[in-house]
């Protein structure tokens, strides 16, 4: 692709991409590389952009190599995402709200010899979510050797721009040269730097294949990881705390997280607000001392059966050697994540990017998927697309589940200014909560928009049942360009509580109760 070319595409297409076009993406060229392309890493990102090379006629290798955690948890092919993420994470919450369904079940005539004797198997549940996970971890090898993309189950590391190095389980090397590298790594959670933190605690690591029951619980960190399994572990009827350096989903629209707080107060799981743990100890009987300090300088302790760590995570970027493939980290060279370009590449020209590993990008599996694959594409057949990072869709798994999309209303204030953009709000009252009287306290839902003309919508909050399903189709209404308009005009469908962004009328700044007064009119 000559560089006259490159301009006339436009926008699309910039000069520096024709120019890396041109040079790194001819098909099974004569030079002297073993592979077209070798993806480190072999999670959802890494997965998805090597199925996607090879259908063009790549010759592609995946390296994986899964590092036991502190407690010795490890696990297989797949990444985060199917083993100690996304997958076993929604199988969890899901029996959490089966339990839930059990009681909300009576009213609707539903009888139980005794209802109060329903018990939680911990057991029965970690077995039955492992076998699926390992299920999946077979088909994804499976679907490997068919696609011809070659699995090695190496840790990688560079020994130059062109050259990866995968340490094998019997530490012997083997060489791979490539034309092409994506690094793919995700990243791995953090431990606080107090005593005891990595001994005695766990993290989302863990948590899923915990051989013993959990007990009483303190989880440390309000992320949306923290606030997901304190969610479930209550659910099944475990005392469950959640320890808040600062705020609650931070990143996310403050008032909907604070309403998820609320809700899971509701819930019965406890909250320790500015606080932050001091040291972790064990006791003789074998459970764990938690001494802590509140910004006020408030001290305290308490007795747990596990300490569950969720305070960020860390890029796996450690290992690769990225020093001898001439890359440098985000921040210039102060972060371990990956500053990349709008097409995933590094500063280094054949070495590419994606996943959980990007600096100020969303940790989310579709994104790292979507991507992936994107970059596939580019690099061998020749296409232009590239990844759009904004207004990308998430739900948080909480017991009352909060999804969104676009921006929140702190962000579209900072951008537009507040009296510039109108937000619309309501309360609800799911059908299905009638019945067994269940709390509709906060359910609620708001658009934020800007205030002139057809008012396009800049966000959508959404807390109640099934967010995820119901947030999903309003995102790619979002994308499309939303209006307030347009969204008055659509006739919702009745009786569901995606019908409710349909209803949305009343905006914050009339001061008119949102609170509806029936269903149906």
């Amino acid at each position: 692709m000559s560089l006259l070319v490159a301009r006339r595409v436009g926008n699309l297409i910039s000069v520096r991409y024709a120019r890396l076009l041109s040079t790194h993406t001819t098909l099974l060229t004569k030079e002297n590389f073993d592979y077209d392309l070798v993806v480190i890493g072999g999670g959802s990102g890494g997965l998805a952009c090597a199925k996607e090379a090879v259908q063009f006629g790549a010759k592609v290798a995946v390296l994986d190599f899964v590092k036991p955690s502190p407690r010795g948890t490890k696990w297989g092919l797949g990444g985060t995402c199917v083993n100690v993420g996304c997958i076993p994470k929604k199988l969890m919450h899901q029996a959490s709200l089966l339990g839930e369904a059990i009681h909300d079940a009576q009213p609707y005539g539903w009888k139980f010899a005794e209802p109060e004797s329903v018990k939680h198997d911990w057991a029965t549940l970690t077995e039955s979510v492992q076998n699926h996970i390992k299920s999946v971890n077979w088909v994804t090898r499976v679907d490997l050797r068919d696609k011809k993309v070659e699995y090695v189950n190496g840790l990688g590391y560079f020994k130059d721009a062109h050259n990866v190095v995968a340490v094998m389980k019997n530490q012997t090397e083997k060489v791979l040269s490539a034309k092409n590298v994506v690094i793919a790594v995700g990243g791995r959670p953090r431990y606080p730097n107090i005593p005891g933190a990595m001994e005695y605690g766990i993290t989302s690591d863990d948590i899923f294949s915990l051989p013993n029951e959990p007990g009483k619980t303190l989880v440390v960190g309000a992320g949306y990881i923290g606030l997901e399994c304190a969610g479930f572990l209550k659910g099944f009827g475990y005392d469950a705390t959640v320890m808040v350096r600062s705020i609650l989903l931070r990143g996310f629209d403050q008032q909907m997280a604070t309403m998820v707080g609320d809700a899971m107060v509701e819930k019965g799981v406890k909250f320790l607000h500015k606080t932050q743990p001091q040291s972790v100890e064990k006791q003789a009987d074998g459970r764990l001392l938690v001494k802590y300090r509140s910004d006020d300088g408030t001290e305290g302790s308490d007795v747990y059966d596990t300490v569950l760590f969720a305070i960020g995570r860390t890029a796996c970027t450690g290992d690769l050697k990225l020093d001898q493939a001439g890359v440098v980290t985000a921040e210039g060279g102060k972060s371990d994540k990956l500053d990349v370009d709008s097409f995933e590449t590094t500063n280094v020209p054949n070495i590419f990017a994606v996943g959980d590993v990007l600096y100020k990008r969303p940790e989310l599996t579709p994104v790292a998927i979507h991507a992936g694959r994107l970059l596939a594409r580019r690099l061998f057949n020749n296409q232009d697309d590239i990844m759009d990072y904004t207004d990308v869709a998430t739900t948080i798994f909480s017991p009352l589940e909060y999804g969104c999309v676009g921006m929140s209303e702190e962000n579209a204030e900072a951008k537009f200014g507040k009296d510039n953009i109108e937000v619309y709000h309501a309360y609800y009252k799911p059908t299905e909560f009638f019945v067994p009287q269940k709390s509709v306290r906060y359910c609620y839902l708001k658009a934020v928009a800007l205030l002139e003309g057809d008012q396009k919508v800049l966000g959508l909050h959404f807390l109640g049942p099934v967010a995820g399903e119901i947030i999903q189709g309003f995102a790619a209404a979002l994308k499309s360009g939303l209006t307030m308009k347009i969204l008055k005009n659509t006739v919702g469908i009745h009786p569901t509580v995606a019908e409710e962004f349909t209803r949305l009328l009343i905006t914050k700044s009339s001061g008119l109760d949102p609170t509806p007064a029936t269903c149906c009119s």
